[in-house]
Parts: C-alpha cells; sequence; structure tokens
C-alpha cells in the first residue's frame, strides 16, 4: 500500500490552492491501495471551520465543504497543527466530526518519513 501525507499549510484566502489540496486527498481516500493523511498547518486550520457550502470554492476544483464531507466518510486520519491553532484562536471542537487530532511539528516530519509522497499545497 502508498502512503500519501497531503500537507495542506494554505487558507481560505487561496481557494484553488486549498481546494485542490482536498479535492487530491479526497481522491487517494478513495483509492483501495492507497493509505492518504491530511496535516492542516498555518492558514490551513481555518478550513476545517468551514460549515457552508460555498464558503470557499476553488474554480474547477470544487466546494472544500465538498471535500471535507468526503474525507470525513472515509475517515481519512487528518492532523491539525495545535501551535497554528492556537494562535488562530481555536480549540478541540475544532476537530468534532472528524478523524482529527492535534499534531505538532515533531509529528508532520514522522509523517512525512513515512510517507512515500509528499503533495503540499
Amino acid at each position: 500500500m502508498s502512503k500519501l501525507l497531503i500537507h495542506i499549510h494554505s487558507g481560505p484566502e487561496s481557494p484553488n490552492k486549498v481546494s485542490l489540496g482536498l479535492l487530491v486527498a479526497a481522491a487517494a481516500a478513495g483509492k483501495k491501495d492507497v493509505d492518504a493523511t491530511v496535516f492542516l498547518a498555518a492558514d490551513g486550520v481555518h478550513l476545517l471551520n468551514l460549515k457552508n457550502q460555498g464558503e470557499c470554492v476553488g474554480q474547477g476544483t470544487g466546494d472544500v465543504k465538498d471535500h471535507l464531507d468526503a474525507l470525513r466518510a472515509s475517515d481519512t486520519k487528518i492532523y491539525v497543527s495545535r501551535m497554528s491553532a492556537n494562535g488562530r484562536g481555536y480549540d478541540e471542537s475544532l476537530l468534532d466530526g472528524y478523524n482529527a487530532e492535534f499534531a505538532f511539528p515533531d509529528d508532520l516530519i514522522e509523517c512525512a518519513l513515512k510517507a512515500d509522497s509528499i503533495l503540499c499545497y
């Protein structure tokens, strides 16, 4: 099984970039021979706070809400930078409904070392 790490550090101010990253993550999560992991850091932590259709839509890459729903349905593991979340005023409720947990830079390094491929957005 191939291990893929999708590291998203851009936020809703870059809808094309984040929508593409989450689209790729959702597509990978749907494959039986891929173990996909998402790591949200910096402004990427804002993405889990998007709760409604149309809040962040990429041109040709879809709605972030749809991609997050797909990741939720596939039970994809999502790591969220604790430092980035704290710095932006988020608490544990940000993780509600996702297979998500807070993580630190050492966790990102560990995920990267275990991955066969890393995609950054």
